[in-house]
């Protein structure tokens, strides 16, 4: 049974990133996104309502991932440049098989971020 689920841990500070805006959107060939969610991450630094996308709503192509990583930190009192070094992390993938479950977790500080597919 497919769904895009997502998980996102503060590293700086060593522990989820709770009420981080994350944005998902369909990516068309034209290079043009479609908003699909937007979601509040919760205590866990997960999305309160489970998956992004379920199995009626999971789709072979592009997808995008919004992470507003620099409103996150400065609501936590961290101090950014202007422009911070990282702002949005735009994470673009692609779901090839919709009978999948795909898990994008994010590791983010002010100054770096990492991802991957995970189980």
């Amino acid at each position: 049974m497919g769904r895009l689920s997502t998980h996102v841990l503060d590293t700086a500070h060593g522990c989820p990133a709770a009420g981080m805006k994350v944005t998902l959107q369909r990516v068309a060939d034209d290079g043009g996104a479609q908003t699909v969610r937007e979601v509040v991450l919760n205590a866990d630094g997960r999305n309160p309502d489970g998956p992004l996308l379920d199995a009626t709503a999971m789709a072979r192509g592009r997808w995008r991932l919004l992470f507003e990583a620099a409103p996150y930190f400065r609501a936590r009192g961290v101090e950014l440049p202007e422009p911070p070094f990282v702002d949005v992390v735009q994470l673009d993938f692609g779901i090839a098989d919709p009978a999948g479950h795909y898990h994008v977790p994010l590791l983010v500080s002010p100054w770096s971020w990492s991802t991957y597919r995970g189980s």
